[in-house]
Formats: C-alpha cells, sequence, structure tokens
C-alpha cells in the first residue's frame, strides 16, 4: 500500500474491474531483543505495545477508513524476519472481512437490539465449556464456529468499538489474558507457537463520524498447528473446494488450552 497508489485505467468488461488501493504499511518490532517472544515479555513491556498499538490505530485511523494490526508468527506462517513484531496497513477501502463483520454485527444489532460480539461474550462466559482464559476485563474462546484447532477470540465485556477508547486498567488487564494465552500456546506442544492474529475494531477515517454502535473491539489468533510442533492442519482438497472440517470439536480444543498451565515451559 502506498499514499499515492495511481487510479487505473477504466474497464471495458464488467467482469474486469479494479480500484486504487491507497494505504500505510508499518512494521512494529516488539522488544529490542530478537529472541523474545510476547510471552516471554514482562507484563509493562507488552503493554507498551498495546499502547503503540492503540496510539497507530488512532494516528492512522484519522484519516484511513481501515487500520489492520496484525502479527504473523512463525516461519510456518511466513514470517521472513525472525525478530517478534507485528506489522500495522491502513488501507483507503474496507478490506473483505471488515465489510463482512461490518454487515453482520449491524444486522444483529438491527434484529436483536445488542451488538453481536458483546451478547456472544455474555453467552460464552456463562457456559465456559468454550472458555480458555478470562479476567475482569477479558475472556478468550475458542469459538463456536472455529475451523483451526486451536483458534480463539480475545474479546472484551464491556461494549468497546476500538483499541484506542480502551482505559488504562483494561490495557493492564488486556496485557496479562495475552500473556497468559501465548504462554499456554507455548506450552501446548513446548515450542514458539505460531500464529496469525490481528485486531478488529470499527472502522475509522470518515467512519468515526458515523454511528457504530453494533461493532465490537476484538481479536483473532489464528494457529496452525494440530498434533504436535511440527503436524500442522492444512486446508486443502475437501476445505478448499466445499466447506471447513474440523479435527476436533471447539469444546475439545478449549479444554485443553485451559487445562496447561500458566507458567512458560522455558
Amino acid at each position: 500500500l502506498q499514499p499515492d497508489a495511481p487510479e487505473p485505467g477504466d474497464s471495458d468488461h464488467p467482469l474486469f474491474r479494479a480500484a486504487a488501493a491507497r494505504g500505510v504499511c508499518k512494521v512494529m518490532c516488539f522488544h529490542p531483543w530478537s529472541d523474545l517472544t510476547l510471552p516471554l515479555m514482562s507484563l509493562a513491556e507488552i503493554r507498551a505495545v498495546i499502547d503503540a498499538w492503540a496510539e497507530l490505530a488512532a494516528e492512522l485511523g484519522a484519516s484511513y477508513p481501515w487500520v489492520q494490526i496484525f502479527e504473523n508468527k512463525g516461519a510456518m506462517m511466513g514470517c521472513s524476519n525472525p525478530h517478534p513484531h507485528c506489522q500495522v496497513w491502513a488501507s483507503s477501502f474496507l478490506p473483505n472481512e471488515a465489510r463482512l463483520e461490518d454487515r453482520t454485527q449491524r444486522q444483529h444489532l438491527s434484529q436483536h437490539g445488542v451488538p453481536m460480539l458483546l451478547e456472544y461474550a455474555e453467552q460464552e462466559a456463562r457456559r465456559k465449556e468454550r472458555l480458555v482464559v478470562e479476567n475482569a476485563d477479558w475472556l478468550v474462546v475458542v469459538p463456536y464456529w472455529a475451523t483451526w484447532p486451536y483458534q480463539t477470540l480475545l474479546l472484551p465485556r464491556r461494549r468497546v468499538c476500538r483499541l484506542q477508547d480502551l482505559g488504562d486498567s483494561e490495557r493492564d488487564s488486556l496485557a496479562s489474558i495475552m500473556q497468559r494465552l501465548l504462554i499456554k500456546y507455548d506450552n501446548l506442544f513446548e515450542v514458539s507457537f505460531p500464529y496469525s492474529m490481528g485486531w478488529h475494531g470499527a472502522p475509522t477515517g470518515p467512519y468515526l463520524e458515523e454511528d457504530c454502535g453494533h461493532w465490537q473491539l476484538h481479536a483473532h489468533y489464528y494457529p496452525p498447528l494440530l498434533r504436535s510442533a511440527t503436524v500442522r492442519k492444512f486446508m486443502v482438497g475437501y476445505e478448499m473446494l466445499a466447506q471447513a472440517q474440523r479435527d476436533l470439536t471447539p469444546e475439545q480444543a478449549a479444554e485443553r488450552l485451559r487445562s496447561l498451565p500458566e507458567e512458560h515451559y522455558k
């Protein structure tokens, strides 16, 4: 993404359409040490990362409709730089996943009168069968609709639209629950656990002037590992051509993660 991307030429057929994609891409290292991943960092160091996320989300979101913060961890997830880091891509448009989440959350609020993910968090907190970790402000679940074996969803307990809306205590408790989750991930197969994760919050830029009450801030974690540190889940064959298939239920995955110790195996 570049801020001065040119406009494409006119299409000569409706099946061949293109539009300019403008934006900014940034890389943020988590720590000066190149071998220190998030679960091995202190709570204060993780809190500094969260503050930097919120600052970038606000800064870039002042003009761009979508600010995607994401981390690809590990070579298995295509990470070419071993120094623990994340990326921040701000774009002049809403990407496909953002558009889908915007539409479904808007529909749920219209039909049921409550933000979808706020209601979902309340249900999961009460049922507890897919709960992994929780604290006063946050909970982590293996979502009911999960397709990756140890996929998780990080949710606030109160209605929050964007990262920059979090208060000091919520940022502290977010650092704590992230550390607890990521330690459990590492402990699962006693390996620096690979994943792709990212934050989704209400659109920004021109959307800052609109009512985004249907949105709820959340983070997705998509890990590829299935049975061991080297055996991964592949989305191939039937998954690519028909529908994703689960190798274990979300309840089984949550129970296994929940039962892991919260002291890092190292």
